[in-house]
């Protein structure tokens, strides 16, 4: 196959790597562009690989059999919208990121649509990305068009195991904002890795069980100490991990709370639910970005896409 990874961050290389390794022919597709972008990979058993790959090459990208999209929730759609006249209408998009609602800004997207998530976790040090941890990566259609591309995850499994097909992939997507609306926000508060948040147990157990009164008006039930569980074992899994959204505000960068809790409360308010406590974390968070907004420092702005 011929793949464009449209955001060449951490997870973005991971996939070229992966995806070069099994075959497929690739190209990055950076915010500044560039003929060129290199891939410095770590894997999970502490093997390096070192690649070069053409970047930004309207011709290939026309010719492409898909485009993964490994942007952060809020560049996603404007990124997606800038390519979609070069994409030819029949190549599948796929967007791999955190938090739900970039689906409803494109909406009128020619291409077909899918969604995915993924547990895998990647870290960058220095000019190097380092594949922490295995995981699992989940797709499934949002579109009428991109019902029958099943088969994608097949060869996407191929490259970065595993990687599994769900004909309704928006349970997925629940459960993975879900445990992000408790877990991203609370390790900004804290500013902790994700192991300590046992010690507020109260606090997880409030959001929570705001977030299981949307999930259940939104069609997406699910039993308030499962969603406890699903909470504790991912902060029991990822200990000594860092979440992208405390990463974020420590490097004064734009964060996804709005595609993360934000969806959350614009969902609550649909369904006519308060959120006090979902609430307050994502003022809070607000008030982190537009502290540091209002003191811009220029080696902080993203040169490419992440």
């Amino acid at each position: 196959m011929k793949i464009t990874v449209l955001g060449c961050g951490a997870i973005g290389q991971i996939w070229l790597d992966a995806l070069a390794r099994q075959g497929h022919e690739v190209q990055g597709w950076l915010r500044v562009p560039q003929p060129y972008c290199a891939v410095n990979v770590t894997d999970t058993q502490g093997n390096i690989t070192n690649h070069t790959f053409v970047a930004n090459d309207p011709l290939f990208l026309a010719r492409s059999d898909l485009l993964l999209v490994t942007l952060k929730a809020p560049q996603v759609s404007p990124a997606v919208k800038n390519l979609q006249s070069v994409l030819a209408a029949g190549t599948p998009v796929l967007l791999l990121h955190n938090g739900m609602g970039t689906v409803d800004e494109l909406r009128d997207l020619q291409q077909p649509l899918l969604r995915g998530i993924t547990t895998h976790a990647a870290m960058r040090d220095g000019t190097v990305i380092k594949h922490v941890a295995a995981g699992v990566t989940h797709i499934g259609p949002v579109s009428r068009e991109s019902a029958a591309l099943s088969a994608l995850a097949d060869s996407l499994h191929q490259a970065l195991p595993d990687v599994a097909w769900h004909d309704n992939i928006a349970s997925a997507c629940w459960r993975k904002l879900a445990v992000n609306c408790v877990i991203n926000p609370l390790t900004v508060e804290h500013d902790c890795q994700n192991g300590a948040l046992r010690a507020w147990p109260q606090q997880i157990a409030t959001l929570c069980e705001e977030i299981a009164w949307v999930m259940a008006r939104e069609g997406e039930h699910i039993a308030l100490d499962n969603l406890r569980d699903m909470v504790y074992d991912v902060i029991d899994s990822t200990a000594a991990n860092v979440s992208s959204m405390l990463q974020d505000v420590r490097a004064r960068r734009q964060t996804e709370i709005d595609y993360i809790t934000g969806y959350l409360l614009r969902r609550a308010r649909a369904q006519g639910i308060s959120l006090p406590e979902n609430t307050r974390l994502y003022d809070m968070i607000k008030r982190k970005e537009s502290h540091y907004a209002r003191q811009p420092i220029g080696s902080g702005l993203p040169r490419s896409w992440q």
